[in-house]
Parts: C-alpha cells; sequence; structure tokens
C-alpha cells in the first residue's frame, strides 16, 4: 500500500472517530441530571425504551440523530431534537419507532422536532411500516411556538398523517409513559390503539395550572388524566400497564400477532459479503475533496462478492451504472466517477461532472431498472453538470433534464449517499432530498452545497469588486484576501455533513462501513410496500 492510501485511511478514520465522538455527546441527552431526575420517578430513558422493545439480535437504523445540532443554543441546545426516531425489528418484524426524550427539555417540541418527526411518518408511509409512538412530553415548546405551530409542516401534519395512516391500515400503537399534553394528546389517541403507565403517564387536554386559571376547578394532573381516570373512566387508552418494562413487552406482543404485510416483489438471494475488504474504503476516498479516483473501487467494496455488471461500460464514464447485488437484494447503482478518464476523441473528462452522454445514460439506466422493479443506489460525488460554451451548445441542458425527469419519475425505491461532493444541480440529478430518497445518509467526508467553497467565495467576492467599482471604490490586495477568506469559511462551515444533517437534509452522518447494512435494511422495509404508480419514461424517449 502506497503512502497516499495510508494518508487517505488515516484522515478518514480520524473523521469516522470525530462521528462517534459526537454521537456519544448526543446520547446523553439533557445531561447527567436531567438522566437522574428521569430516574428518580422510577422512568427509563428514551434510548433504554427503544432497547427493550427492540430484537437484541437484529440492527436498529437511527434516523436523525444529528438533528437540531448546534442549533437553539440560546435556548441550552436540543440534541437530537428531543426525540430519537429509526427503523427497528420488533418481535422480527420492521417498524418505526418515535420516543420522546424526556431529558431535553421535559421532551417539548422545537422546530425541528416537529420536522424529525414528519421524516419519521414520511418514512413509515412510504414503507407502510408500523409506527410505535412512546410519549413523554410536555408539549410546544411555547417561546418558539410561531415556527412549529400553524404551517403546513407544522406540528398538526403530525396529526393529519396519524388519520390517513389509520384509514390506510398502516398500524400506529402509542405507549403514554410520561407526560402528553393540549395538542400533543392527539397523537397517541389518533393511534389505533393506546397505553398508558400507571403513576408516569397522563394525557389531557390541559393540565391542573391550566384548569384552574380557565375555569377555577382545582384538581390534580392524575385525576384529569392519569391510567386510572383513562383506562377505567373515559375510556380513551386501552391497556394500563404498572411500568416501563411491561408496557414496551406488550407492545411486543401485539406486533407479534399481526399479519404478514404484502410484498413489492424485490429480489434477494442468499446474502454473500464482498470479496475485497471494505475496511479499505478508508484508503481509498481521498482525504483531499478534488481528488481523482475510481469509484469502482468503492462500488467492488460494497457488493456481494464484490461483483458489479457495468451498463454502457466505455459510454459517458463520468457515470458508472450497473446491476449488483448488496445482502442478497438485488440493486441498481448509479455513481458518479471521479477518475479522470479520456473521451473516445482523446480529450480529458473531470472527474465529478455530469456530462450530456452521462446524463443520457443514467436516464436510460433508472428506466431500465424501473421497468425490471429493481431499487436504485445513488453514490454522490459530483461537482455538477459540465458547463462551457461548447456543452451548452450540445444540448447539457436538455440531457440533464432527461435525468432529473428519470429520478422525479422513478417508482421504484431509492437511497441516497452522499459520499463526497454533492454540488448544484448535481444533486437533484443524482437523487438528493428534494427527490425523495427512502433513505438518504451521508459519509463523513461528504459536502452539500451550491457548488464548492473557494468558487463560491470566488464568485461573491468577484459581485462585491464589480459592485464597489461601480461606486468609484477601490480595494486593496490585503483587504480582497481577508474578505475572500472571510466568505470561504463561512460557506465551509455550512456544507459539512452535520450542517445538513442538524437540519435533516440527511438522515443522518454513517461510518461507510454501516452502508451495506442500510441498503439492506431500506429494500427490506420498500419491499412491505407494493408498486402502485407506473414508471412513465416522459422525455427520456425523445
Amino acid at each position: 500500500m502506497d503512502i497516499d492510501f495510508n494518508r487517505n485511511e488515516d484522515s478518514n478514520k480520524q473523521l469516522v472517530y470525530d462521528l462517534n465522538t459526537r454521537l456519544k455527546r448526543i446520547y446523553k441527552g439533557g445531561g447527567d441530571k436531567s438522566i437522574a431526575r428521569q430516574k428518580e420517578k422510577g422512568k427509563l430513558l428514551a434510548r433504554e425504551r427503544v432497547s427493550l422493545l427492540c430484537d437484541a439480535d437484529k440492527p436498529f437504523l437511527e434516523i436523525g440523530a444529528f438533528a437540531a445540532d448546534g442549533m437553539y443554543e440560546q435556548e441550552g441546545g436540543c440534541p437530537a431534537a428531543g426525540v430519537v426516531c429509526g427503523i427497528g425489528y420488533i418481535s422480527g418484524r420492521q417498524c418505526m419507532i418515535v420516543a420522546n426524550d424526556a431529558t431535553v427539555k421535559a421532551g417539548a417540541w422545537f422546530p425541528m422536532t416537529a420536522k424529525k418527526n414528519l421524516r419519521a411518518q414520511e418514512i413509515a408511509m412510504e414503507n407502510r411500516l408500523p409506527v410505535i409512538y412512546l410519549v413523554d412530553s410536555a408539549g410546544v415548546y411555547l417561546p418558539m411556538q410561531d415556527e412549529i405551530f400553524p404551517d403546513k409542516e407544522h406540528f398538526g401534519r403530525m396529526f393529519r398523517n396519524n388519520a390517513i395512516m389509520s384509514a390506510e391500515g398502516i398500524v400506529q400503537i402509542a405507549a403514554i409513559m410520561g407526560s402528553c399534553v393540549a395538542g400533543g394528546a392527539y397523537l397517541p389517541i389518533m393511534s389505533d390503539e393506546a397505553m398508558i403507565v400507571e403513576g408516569t403517564g397522563s394525557v389531557f387536554l390541559a393540565g391542573s395550572y391550566l384548569v384552574r386559571s380557565a375555569i377555577g376547578e382545582d384538581v390534580d394532573n392524575e385525576t384529569l388524566g392519569g391510567a386510572t381516570t383513562h383506562c377505567e373512566i373515559s375510556g380513551v387508552t386501552d391497556y394500563k400497564h404498572p411500568d416501563d418494562q411491561s408496557c414496551l413487552e406488550s407492545i411486543r406482543n401485539i406486533i407479534s400477532k399481526l399479519g404478514a404485510p404484502a410484498q413489492a416483489g424485490f429480489d434477494r438471494t442468499l446474502p454473500r459479503p464482498p470479496k475485497l475488504d471494505q475496511k479499505e474504503i478508508y484508503g481509498i476516498l481521498p482525504e483531499d475533496r478534488d481528488k481523482s479516483y475510481d469509484m469502482r473501487e468503492l462500488i467492488t467494496r460494497l457488493t456481494d462478492d464484490s461483483e458489479f455488471e457495468e451498463y454502457k461500460k466505455l459510454y459517458g464514464q463520468s457515470i458508472l451504472c450497473g446491476l449488483a447485488r448488496i445482502d442478497g437484494w438485488a440493486v441498481g447503482i448509479v455513481a458518479n466517477q471521479r477518475k479522470v478518464v479520456k473521451s473516445k476523441k482523446g480529450e480529458m473528462q473531470f472527474g465529478g461532472v455530469i456530462y450530456s452522454d452521462s446524463a443520457d445514460k443514467a436516464a436510460r439506466f433508472i428506466m431500465n431498472c424501473n421497468q425490471k422493479k429493481i431499487p436504485l443506489v445513488f453514490l454522490h460525488d459530483v461537482t455538477g453538470f459540465m458547463v462551457g460554451s461548447r456543452s451548452e451548445q450540445g444540448g447539457i441542458i436538455k440531457d440533464g433534464a432527461k435525468m432529473v425527469n428519470a429520478v422525479a419519475n422513478s417508482v421504484v425505491p431509492k437511497f441516497t449517499f452522499i459520499i463526497g461532493n454533492s454540488y448544484g444541480a448535481g444533486n437533484y440529478a443524482m437523487c438528493g432530498k428534494a427527490y425523495d430518497p427512502r433513505l438518504i445518509f451521508a459519509w463523513p467526508s461528504a459536502k452539500i452545497a451550491v457548488m464548492g467553497g473557494a468558487q463560491a467565495a470566488k464568485t461573491l467576492l468577484q459581485i462585491q469588486q464589480a459592485g464597489q467599482k461601480s461606486r468609484g471604490e477601490e480595494n486593496d490586495a490585503a483587504q480582497e484576501a481577508a474578505t475572500l477568506k472571510a466568505i470561504t469559511d463561512r460557506y465551509n462551515s455550512q456544507t459539512t455533513p452535520y450542517y445538513a444533517a442538524s437540519r435533516m437534509w440527511v438522515d443522518g452522518v454513517i461510518d461507510p462501513l454501516e452502508t451495506r447494512k442500510i441498503i439492506s435494511m431500506g429494500v427490506e422495509a420498500a419491499n412491505q410496500s407494493p408498486i402502485t404508480r407506473r414508471f412513465n419514461p416522459g422525455i427520456i424517449q425523445t
């Protein structure tokens, strides 16, 4: 192995170490004092509840661990947006689990809490996964109510989704394990079944303080909405349990009796590991994000038996397309090629740029996968579409539109992984968040933006200089350098995978070695939702 491999390996392993360090901090939730208060009440922590609920021998795929990271600092922070979400196996059945973390502001809902919950419901609806809500929340965080309450994608959208899922036969079970107040009370009660933990669970539209203020009645919270009230008098809840553990076991029992889901029919054979060592990914992916490398070397460390049946191998070489298996599942892979290649005419093609021929090839491959009912995996390391007079005259916009059309109209499930750069329209064409991937994750090496920091800074500086020149002003070289650095630093801070994950532009940041697991779990989930729409090739055939 050469020195570049070793340097890359050290760099990428350090990025993974930083990732795990960040996750350990997030897993602490509201911190030791808040954890102690939760324990004093006889309650399990949110992650303990999830762990007990899920099958011990199966993986858990967390969604949005970095949601709200670095946001709401003036409010004291909101790790993981105050809620744990993910796909787990319960009695052998994949389910979406949503668990409020009461150590974070008593489980109050911040704007990003709503966005994360809606993303969890979206995944459940797309894949027809049963949903388990482990409720322990003080309700909307009132100082920010204007950012969470009234709009289409705000708090109320969650209850609308409750109703739609129930009508579509997607099972929802809610466990009231702590506070559940005001509008939040509708979530468990709009679920198909609701259970409550005696002594700690409570659900009501208005707590004792508000009742006293509104109508003058002096009543305690337990009488208003405790387990006895709702299981013996109001009939609002269906099951009463003495503690968290028995409540979670009851959910497992219910899920174990669900009928089998319908199947989409995606093909799976006996899973096989890659023949090539997956850990070599760390040494192959360059430390320098602008450096050339062969994407095939990464693909063959992700696929079963390291096999990759390439489509139009010698045409449109800046995008790789081909069929493979991942953990036994048949998939179609669309990946940006960063290796600089020579065209048929002997011209050099830049790595990571989408050319007209590559866009046309990818569009047709996506169409083929839709016809064959093969899920798609997108691997991003793209700087955008090729620019310049020659590309424009060659119809790059038309060919790019074909690819975007194919991605947008694709009916098979899509899974996106941002490995390196994901810039501009290249993000869209490669199935960025706006194009409804079933799951979208980033490696620690990812960068997401309209363009790279250096290019953006130079562009913004040129615009600024033009404005100054029109006003008869001039900057000296030192001022220009300082301005350029300030713009570059600010822009680069907004292109990191953690910035994207905190805002739920991606579902999470992962160790590259988790990629196979996520694709396998994602296709398994998607296989529970039969395809009911027909793919329409539209302009792709022109």
